[in-house]
């Protein structure tokens, strides 16, 4: 009887274990979800930048592309021309640092694709481990119940008697 007290402490002590581990790791679950929500928040607003920083640029290459043409206008646009000469410089500086800008935030955007790729696996990867203690709880109750029923059956067996 005492053997069988002590397997069944036994039992409930790993079972207590299991579901700490369980929960443990729907704890973990729910950090990294939030974490790539995070993520994914972040990529919309870097895809915002990208976007912005296109239209820029184009903005930029139009007004380049009506500099250049407007310089061909002839001698009396050349006071004209110097100031779109100017301007064009400018804008030209505006482009560099748009497309730099444009460069960083691609960058970043991978970067974050790919920590978004690592914690999706990571996630399912501790789902599947829940999953796993999960059914391991399952069979551990089962087992219990069980054990529960032949101690019960023994129990009147010896009543019985």
């Amino acid at each position: 009887m005492d053997k069988f007290k002590e397997k069944m402490a036994l039992v409930r002590g790993e079972l207590d274990a299991k579901l700490a581990k369980a929960e443990a790791a729907e704890m973990e679950v729910k950090r990294l979800t939030d974490e790539n929500t995070a993520r994914e928040i972040e990529i919309t607003s870097l895809n915002a930048k990208v976007e912005y920083a296109e239209t820029k640029i184009t903005e930029c290459e139009t007004r380049i592309e009506d500099a250049k043409s407007g310089l061909d206008a002839g001698e009396t646009a050349k006071v004209t021309g110097e100031g779109l000469s100017r301007k064009i410089a400018l804008l030209e500086a505006e482009l560099e640092l748009v497309e730099r800008n444009l460069a960083e935030a691609n960058v970043k955007l991978r970067e974050m694709d790919t920590k978004a790729d690592l914690f999706e696996r990571k996630s399912q990867q501790l789902e599947a481990e829940n999953s796993s203690s999960e059914s391991k709880v399952d069979e551990l109750v089962i087992q219990y119940n069980t054990a529960k029923a032949d101690l019960e059956a023994t129990y009147m067996g010896i009543q019985d008697l």
